[in-house]
């Protein structure tokens, strides 16, 4: 058994419904927040670009990079949908969000969202070890194999 394997393995064994709670509002932050991205794309486009990161020619595909990832990666994330791999997606995000963005304006300043990007990016961690749980899409799929659409042939 390799280290993923034990990890989903000892992830699924130690899961208590609560977290799936918690699960379920991260996935609703990620989604509103890329909403908020979409509501406001060309200030985003502007914050990656200030930032250095990349150069200025990819601040746009980097900025729609952001808002794809939040809107599908947290609606997978709420529904528990490949919970592990929507984490994962939105990882790389949230770090680029601290070092670049959060932490040059300042940890103290009004309205920092420093706090909510690292606990979001804990939580995140958190989620790609413990896995979608057990009021999940996953674990739907996994308890009812029979009931998953299946390729028919036609003729």
């Amino acid at each position: 058994m390799n280290f993923v394997q034990r990890m989903e393995k000892w992830g699924d064994t130690h899961h208590p419904k609560w977290i799936d709670f918690i699960r379920i509002v991260l996935g609703i932050i990620l989604t509103l927040k890329g909403v908020q991205f979409i509501n406001n794309m060309q200030p985003l486009v502007d914050l990656i670009a200030n930032s250095g990161f990349l150069g200025s020619l990819s601040a746009g595909l980097l900025a729609h990079y952001v808002v794809f990832a939040h809107l599908l990666g947290g609606l997978m994330v709420a529904f528990g949908l490949l919970t592990r791999f929507a984490c994962l997606v939105q990882i790389p995000v949230l770090l680029g969000a601290i070092i670049f963005v959060n932490i040059s304006g300042g940890i103290f300043q009004p309205h920092s969202e420093l706090w909510l990007s690292v606990l979001i990016l804990i939580l995140l961690v958190f989620f790609v070890v413990e896995g979608s749980g057990k009021l999940s899409v996953d674990e739907w799929m996994r308890k009812n194999p029979d009931e998953r659409p299946h390729k028919h042939k036609w003729g």
